[in-house]
């Protein structure tokens, strides 16, 4: 049942961060209707990294499976956004064009790294505290 509510309250720590992240992005460049795709994925990377740490959770060894979920979800991430951005450079790098697709890639890429660190950092620090819970009892 831990690992259930570790799970649930992760979801909605990190879920209101990214959301978070995203809106202030979206005010700060004066986003358009295109922009809702950015809260559409904000809202996938939430789901996804909740199941992989609950995954993570029920491992034998569950506070090295978190660290090792953690840096495996933060390597794809952080390259799957450099494929885009290398996507956006091949496919039309003009001056005008790559000025106006950087916003959106922020916003893609800095509610996804906000989310998955502190649904990481709140996922480790519980399982931390139910491995000391279990050797102490």
């Amino acid at each position: 049942m831990r690992i259930f509510f570790t799970s649930l309250f992760a979801f909605f720590i990190s879920g209101l961060a990214g959301g978070l992240i995203a809106q202030w992005l979206a005010v700060a460049t004066g986003a358009e209707e295109e922009y809702i795709i950015v809260f559409m994925v904000s809202v996938l990377v939430t789901f996804v990294v909740t199941f992989i740490f609950f995954v993570a959770q029920l491992m034998n060894d569950p506070v090295a499976a978190v660290t090792r979920a953690g840096k495996w979800t933060l390597n794809v991430f952080v390259a799957l956004i450099v494929l885009l951005v290398g996507v956006i450079f091949y496919s039309d790098s003009s001056a005008a064009v790559v000025r106006k697709d950087m916003p959106m890639v922020a916003g893609l890429g800095l509610p996804g790294l906000v989310t998955i660190i502190i649904h990481w950092l709140f996922v480790r620090w519980r399982v931390k505290r139910g491995v000391a819970d279990i050797k102490a009892g």
